[in-house]
């Protein structure tokens, strides 16, 4: 009997994108059945993101199934924008989301009731890195050199594609003004592509776009790094208590190697405010580099 128990919570756990041109896996659900909205946004194309999150997914459905002892759904919901991930997460449209550093801080300056229920770790790290990208026949060989270059950065909301690489700039003697122009470009991948279609002399994008793009064959390279804090997974204010410390005790406990490699960590743990002090300062000193 438990081993059909069992069999069912497989066949049960689900994963669908709310998303045009996506497919629903196929399910067999009960009408107990529970369903869990996992909130993401189009750091990159957003087929690239369902597929990343993937297996994610399927490793929180099987774990709170488990524990819930009843199937539970992990369904998508992309927002096209940081700006739309933030307000489907403040507002309760989401039942949980993975959250970049200044849009965690955003987020919960907005709903103070927001739970922050774990943050990502590599190498027993808390801590990412974004990376300063030049084509890779750029006479650029400093960060001082960019006085007078167009810069491309990301979304304006955007930990590393904004706050955290301007406050770099800054640190380095570069304001808004002695550069001969920027734009912000939105996604990570499409400062990568810009810069490396000689658009622009150099954009700030996450390590993770960096490596890729380049393995792909984007002409870059790397000009300067700097520190960021790791991404934050955050659960809605009203959560039912009961599926909230479900979906903590699996992310906390996830394992499978597939989902860890999907978001580049090598587990998630604990975290604490005091994990985005770094970021809280760059964007609250963020006006300086506009003066």
């Amino acid at each position: 009997m438990q081993a059909l128990y069992h069999s069912i919570f497989r066949f049960a756990l689900t994963l669908t994108a709310i998303i045009t041109g996506s497919v629903a896996a196929p399910a067999l659900v009960r009408a107990e059945s529970e369903t869990v909205y996992f909130g993401i946004y189009t750091a990159v194309k957003p087929t690239e993101q369902i597929a990343k999150f993937t297996p994610v997914a399927k490793a929180l459905a099987a774990a709170m199934s488990e524990s819930l002892k009843r199937p539970v759904e992990v369904k998508f919901k992309v927002a096209a924008t940081y700006q739309e991930g933030l307000k489907d997460i403040v507002e309760g449209k989401v039942d949980f989301s993975r959250l970049g550093p200044a849009t965690y801080i955003e987020a919960t300056n907005a709903n103070p009731k927001l739970s922050l229920l774990a943050i990502e770790s590599k190498g027993g790290s808390t801590t990412d890195f974004g990376v300063i990208c030049i084509k890779d026949d750029s006479p650029v060989s400093a960060v001082t050199d960019l006085k007078g270059k167009k810069f491309a950065f990301g979304d304006e909301a955007s930990t590393i594609g904004r706050y955290l690489s301007q406050q770099y700039l800054l640190k380095h003697g570069i304001k808004a003004g002695d550069l001969a122009g920027f734009e912000y470009l939105g996604r990570h991948d499409a400062v990568a592509a810009a810069v490396g279609a000689g658009r622009f002399d150099a954009g700030a994008v996450k390590e993770e776009t960096y490596k890729k793009l380049k393995a792909s064959g984007t002409p870059l390279k790397e000009l300067a790094r700097f520190p960021n804090a790791s991404q934050a997974w955050v659960a809605k204010s009203d959560l039912n208590p009961e599926v909230l410390d479900a979906l903590k005790a699996g992310l906390l406990g996830l394992e499978d190697k597939a989902a860890l490699k999907a978001i580049d960590a090598d587990q998630i743990v604990q975290g604490s405010e005091e994990d985005f002090k770094l970021v809280r300062e760059a964007i609250n000193t963020n006006e300086s580099f506009f003066r």
